[in-house]
């Protein structure tokens, strides 16, 4: 067992499995951590907790320590720098007739990497824009494609249900979405409906997909012909959630049954 922490990044909102690196932590302290592109800061949302190693991916990365005051500043003066980096590379692409929608920019904590991150419909050969950047800021560069998914993670904002953004909350990866999740649900498919802001499909009809696929196996399926106590007929309509179906008979109209009717 190891003992580790949960750390979320601010801009990219990546969640990070981390050694606790024998600090005491408490969730919403705020701190620097390592990561694959140097040290960021990040707040912990899940405190010091014991986990199998075989649930882990090692080695693992760590806590550094805890930010103190002098930090914060430092950070704001990077941001504020990330922030001209950001238009230096919109005004460069722009020279340069690059198609692409810049999304943020970060340095990490040294200054040794730059992130910048964009959206693009095509492939971009961004080299000689890496180029001017890096001749700019004095440091390495990592241009990142990024999808809409990942830029209303980013951004954030309020879903069709008039919560903040899943994405931007509590979710930590996407998982697939289709069409026949909407279908399962008997949901209107309409873009304005079913479509989030990012405009792909919605990451929350994944949610209880399962749970329609088990209440349905119990119903007849719509245009079945089937057994009733009032005789045979055709099951023009059901309801999941009620666990009923409409079946029409010739003579006696349109009768509905529960699934537990015999």
């Amino acid at each position: 067992m190891i003992e580790i922490v949960v750390a979320k990044t601010d801009l990219s909102k990546n969640l990070y499995y981390l050694s606790a690196n024998n600090l005491s932590l408490k969730k919403g302290n705020n701190v620097l951590i390592e990561s694959e592109y140097g040290m960021f800061p990040a707040q912990i949302i899940k405190e010091n907790y014991l986990e199998d190693e075989k649930n882990l991916i090692l080695p693992l990365k760590k806590v550094i320590r805890i930010l103190e005051s002098e930090d914060y500043r430092f950070i704001n003066s990077l941001v504020n720098e990330a922030e001209k980096a950001l238009e230096f590379a919109k005004k460069t692409s722009k020279s340069l007739e690059l198609d692409m929608n810049f999304v943020d920019a970060e340095f990490n904590y040294d200054k040794s990497v730059l992130i910048i991150s964009y959206l693009s419909e095509v492939r971009i050969d961004f080299r000689e824009l890496a180029k001017r950047l890096a001749q700019k800021f004095k440091t390495r560069i990592e241009l990142r494609q990024i999808g809409v998914r990942d830029k209303a993670k980013r951004i954030g904002g309020l879903g069709p249900c008039g919560l903040f953004l899943c994405c931007n909350s509590f979710l930590s990866d996407f998982n697939s979405v289709s069409i026949n999740m909407a279908k399962n649900q008997a949901l209107a498919l309409t873009p304005t409906k079913i479509n989030g802001v990012c405009g792909r499909l919605l990451c929350c009809l994944g949610y209880e997909n399962e749970v329609y696929t088990e209440l349905k196996s119990s119903l007849p399926k719509v245009g079945m012909i089937t057994d009733t106590p009032g005789g045979m007929g055709k099951v023009v309509s059901t309801n999941i959630l009620k666990g009923t179906y409409c079946v029409d008979l010739k003579d006696k109209g349109v009768i509905e049954y529960s699934k537990d009717d015999k």
